[in-house]
């Protein structure tokens, strides 16, 4: 057996002959053509970075290689690092490696800026402080998920589609609470809305939109102008009562599906977005999608709770 200092030779004998056989190419993703970035290794005996794999995984459940299916490697949804792999690298180009590290570190930094090339998921109305839940199975939705849960922001806008653009001018930024990876890829992804805000321009990135936004905000009142802003308030939530004891078929239905009306809030300017109850109202009621966009937009409470009046004045003076 070798002692002590014989290791030590032999070691340092070894590292200088894996450096001298190893170049960067040898240790570059064929996908990406970059060096490793978190590498795994599949069934079939190839390596990629995680993320790239994913992205592949994405389109079509096979080896990008040697088309094996990785069905069931999907299925497991467990991706370990190859571990020997990185220590060869952190042992032989140590420097290639930091500035590969810096480079993901800084597109993932890119990834979490809230206002500017913020991720749209093209889909569905969505209102601040009420679940949203979604059914994520194209490839660029996935890749856009994924993106939103490594870079820690969990956030991304979601905004209609809207004729003669590719989506509305108006969205609300959802927060991811839960994902749930199904064996094939697909997701369900439950998620909450947050704050509103209005699209200043419109662009794309990996083949899923992104927006650069301002957040919008409810014009605060006081004095005399907020005591008749709280009685309005009230009248409508009472209304809002009625309407959901109103017993009728569909509002039973409605009440499975979204749950109870929200409690009435202590102070009615508190959020940036006015009562949760209004926007729960709003996504429950037989709207018109660009009457719900316009109620949406506008950042007078007063304004809303008016409309609000009237739209339950006239749904309860309808005949069961």
């Amino acid at each position: 057996p070798l002692d002590n200092e014989e290791e030590t030779a032999a070691a340092k004998c070894t590292q200088p002959c894996l450096e001298e056989s190893l170049s960067v190419s040898d240790l570059e993703c064929s996908l990406c053509i970059r060096m490793f970035f978190e590498p795994v290794t599949t069934p079939c005996g190839h390596t990629f970075c995680k993320e790239c794999l994913e992205r592949c995984l994405d389109h079509r459940p096979s080896c990008p290689l040697c088309k094996q299916s990785l069905r069931e490697y999907l299925k497991a949804g467990r991706y370990s690092p190859t571990v020997l792999l990185q220590d060869i690298m952190l042992a032989t180009f140590p420097t290639q490696l930091a500035e590969r590290r810096e480079l993901h570190r800084a597109e993932m930094a890119e990834l979490s800026n809230l206002t500017k090339n913020i991720p749209i998921f093209v889909c569905t109305m969505s209102f601040p402080g009420i679940p949203c839940p979604l059914h994520v199975f194209e490839p660029r939705y996935r890749l856009m998920i994924r993106r939103c849960q490594e870079s820690g922001t969990r956030r991304f806008g979601m905004c209609v589609y809207e004729n003669g653009k590719s989506f509305a001018d108006y969205g609300c930024m959802l927060e991811i609470r839960q994902v749930e990876l199904l064996a094939d890829g697909r997701s369900l992804v439950d998620t909450i809305g947050r704050q509103r805000f209005r699209v200043l321009s419109r662009g794309h990135r990996d083949g899923y939109h992104t927006a650069d936004i301002e957040y919008l905000e409810d014009k605060k009142v006081s004095g005399e102008e907020l005591q008749e802003l709280q009685s309005l308030h009230e009248s409508t939530y009472r209304l809002a009562q009625r309407f959901c004891e109103h017993g009728d078929l569909t509002s039973r239905h409605i009440l499975m599906q979204h749950g109870p009306l929200p409690e009435k809030e202590e102070d009615i300017q508190a959020s940036a977005d006015g009562p949760t109850w209004c926007w729960w109202l709003i996504s429950i009621l037989p709207l018109d999608p660009s009457y719900q966009l316009n109620l949406f937009s506008c950042t007078s409470l007063r304004a809303r709770l008016s409309q609000l009046q009237h739209i339950l004045t006239a749904l309860l003076q309808q005949p069961p």
